[in-house]
C-alpha cells in the first residue's frame, strides 16, 4: 500500500477532428488489411507518451535498478531490431510491481513487472513475453481496437478505464486498463505468432513462449489455492488480459523452431545472474505482508489482522477475507481539515451517506480516532460495517473498515476490536529491522532435493509448492547437482 494512492480513473481524449471514415491500409507485420483511420502511428506515439507517466505511476513507479533496466532495455532493443517496425526506439519500463503482468500500449511502450522477471526462468522465457508485447504493438491492435470503437461512437471519447480493487484479487487484472482489454483470442495468437517470429530471428528458442505459459498456469493455480479459492476463480491477470491457448502457441512454437538454422538460445546463467537479489513480492515502498502482520517502514506503522484472515496488499489498500465471508480493508486518505474531529471526519467526510447506529471518539495507542458502525445493501445482500478513522499526523489518517454478513458480526467483535487497537507506531529502529524478500540464486549440491532446498523459502506456508512453481519444476522432477535455482529469502 503506498501513501494515498486511491483508485484513478485514466481518460485519454482523440479529437476527431475531420477524419475521413476511409482507414485501410496493410500491416507489414501482419500482411493483412486492417481499420485504423482514427489512430495514425504519430497519433499513437503522442498518446503513448502522454499515458506513459501516468501508467507507471499507476503501477508502483520504475523499480530502482539500473543495471536490471539496462538489461531489459537491451533485450527490447535486440527483440525490436528484428520486427517490421525497427523504428522508432521503444521504450521498455521495468515496474516496481510483485504482479506477473506485461502489457505495451501505443507507440511502442512495453512494461514488465519485476514480478514476472522473478518468475521467468531463463532469458529466452523474459525474452518471449517482450517479443508478444511487441507483437501487440507492431499488429497495432489497439488501433485497431480504437478506431472501431471511434467510428461506433462518433464524438465519444472511449479510452477511459475506472481501476477496482476486488478483495483479493490479482492487481493485474487492471494492468493495461482499455488498452489491452478485449483483445481477441485471435488478435493475441497474432501476438504469439509475431513474438515466435522475433524470437527466432534473435537467436532463442521460440518454446520458451509455451513453457512460459506453463510457469503462468501454474503460478496462478497455486495463488488460489494460497487464498483458498482453488478452483473457484476464472483466469485472471495474463489470462484475463490475454486469452492465449496453449497449444496453438507450441505449435507456431514447434514450427519456427523446425525452420530455424543455427543453435537456439534460453541462456539461463545469463538471466539468473541478472535477477540474482530482486525484491520479490512487497517493496519497502508498499509495505510488508507477514502472516496477519502488516509493517509500513515509510510511514512507521503496525497492525495485525483478526485470525483466519488473509491479507494482500495493493496500491490502494491492504485487503484481507475471511473464508466465512467477511472483509476489511485498510487504506490511508488526505486530511482536508486539520481542526477536524475524526468523528467529524468519519460521518460528515468519508461515510457521509452511511445511516450509522453509533459512533465513538477513543484514543488508539495515543492517536486521536473514531469508530462507528453501520449497514449497507449489496449484491450479497445486507452486511454490518465498523469503520475506524485513525489521525495519525496532522496530514494523514488511516482507516480500517470491516465488513461481515450479519449472523457473523457479533463473533467478529472481539478480533476486529483487537486489530484495531493494533495499529501502532513503529520506532526508528523497528523500522529498520523491516527488509523485503528477494530473489537468491543458488547452486544445488549433492543430496539436495526440492524438499530441502523448499526450507529456503521465507514463507510460513506452501513452501515446497512455492519453490516448484518458482522453478518451472513439476512434482517428481530432480534436482541435479551443479544445477542452479531460485529461492526467497529476507
Amino acid at each position: 500500500m503506498r501513501r494515498f494512492l486511491l483508485p484513478f480513473t485514466m481518460l485519454a481524449g482523440l479529437a476527431l477532428g475531420g477524419a475521413a471514415l476511409s482507414g485501410c491500409s496493410t500491416n507489414p507485420a501482419t500482411g493483412e488489411q486492417s481499420f485504423t483511420a482514427f489512430m495514425s502511428p504519430e497519433s499513437e506515439r503522442s498518446l503513448g507518451a502522454k499515458e506513459h507517466p501516468k501508467l507507471v505511476k499507476a503501477f508502483g513507479g520504475k523499480y530502482q535498478d539500473e543495471a536490471l533496466e539496462n538489461y531489459l532495455n537491451g533485450l527490447g532493443a535486440l527483440l525490436q531490431s528484428t520486427s517490421e517496425q525497427p523504428t522508432p526506439p521503444f521504450t521498455f519500463t521495468l515496474l516496481d510491481s510483485p504482479v506477473i503482468n506485461a502489457f505495451a500500449v501505443p507507440g511502442g511502450y512495453v512494461y514488465i513487472t519485476r514480478g514476472l522477471m522473478a518468475l521467468a526462468n531463463d532469458e529466452a522465457e523474459l525474452a518471449g513475453v517482450v517479443a508478444h508485447e511487441i507483437g501487440h504493438v507492431t499488429a497495432r491492435h489497439s488501433a485497431q481496437r480504437m478506431s472501431h470503437g471511434m467510428l461506433a461512437n462518433l464524438g465519444a471519447a472511449l479510452l477511459g478505464v475506472v481501476v477496482g480493487q476486488p478483495m483479493l484479487s490479482n492487481a493485474a487484472r487492471v494492468a493495461a486498463g482499455a488498452y489491452i482489454q478485449g483483445y481477441s483470442r485471435d488478435q493475441e495468437f497474432q501476438a504469439d505468432q509475431l513474438g515466435v517470429r522475433y524470437l527466432t530471428r534473435a537467436g532463442f528458442d521460440p518454446q520458451a513462449m509455451a513453457t512460459f505459459l506453463g510457469d503462468m498456469g501454474a503460478e496462478h493455480q497455486l495463488a488460489l489455492k494460497v487464498a483458498g479459492k482453488e478452483g473457484s476463480e476464472p483466469a485472471s491477470g495474463l489470462f484475463s488480459s490475454h486469452p492465449r491457448t496453449a497449444d496453438r502457441v507450441e505449435k507456431a512454437a514447434a514450427s519456427a523452431r523446425a525452420k530455424a538454422t543455427g543453435s537456439l538460445a534460453r541462456d539461463r546463467d545469463i538471466y539468473l545472474n541478472q535477477i540474482d537479489g530482486m525484491i520479490y513480492g512487497d517493496s519497502p515502498a508498499q509495505g510488508f505482508i507477514r502472516g496477519r502482520e502488516f509493517d509500513h517502514a515509510g510511514l512507521k506503522f503496525r497492525f495485525t489482522a483478526p485470525p483466519g484472515f488473509r491479507l494482500q496488499n495493493s496500491e490502494a489498500a491492504v485487503l484481507g477475507e475471511h473464508s466465512g465471508g467477511a472483509v476489511l480493508r485498510f487504506d490511508g486518505a488526505d486530511v482536508k481539515d486539520p481542526g477536524q474531529s475524526m468523528e467529524s471526519y468519519l460521518t460528515r467526510e468519508w461515510a457521509s451517506g452511511l445511516k450509522f447506529s453509533g459512533t465513538e471518539s477513543i484514543t488508539i495507542n495515543g492517536m486521536d480516532a473514531a469508530i462507528g458502525s453501520a449497514s449497507i445493501s449489496g449484491e450479497q445482500g445486507q452486511r454490518n460495517v465498523r469503520l475506524v478513522a485513525i489521525r495519525f499526523a496532522s496530514d494523514q489518517i488511516f482507516r480500517f473498515l470491516f465488513i461481515t454478513p450479519p449472523d457473523q458480526t457479533t463473533s467478529f467483535n472481539e478480533d476486529f476490536r483487537r486489530t484495531t487497537f493494533s495499529f501502532r507506531r513503529l520506532s526508528t529502529a523497528e523500522a529498520a529491522t523491516l527488509k523485503p524478500r528477494r530473489v537468491r540464486v543458488v547452486t544445488v549440491r549433492s543430496g539436495d532435493t526440492p524438499e530441502i532446498l523448499a526450507q529456503q523459502m521465507a514463507f510460513d506456508d506452501f513452501q515446497l509448492e512455492r519453490f516448484r512453481v518458482l522453478n518451472g519444476l513439476e512434482p517428481g522432477d530432480a534436482l541435479a547437482p551443479g544445477q542452479r535455482v531460485k529461492v526467497i529469502s529476507e
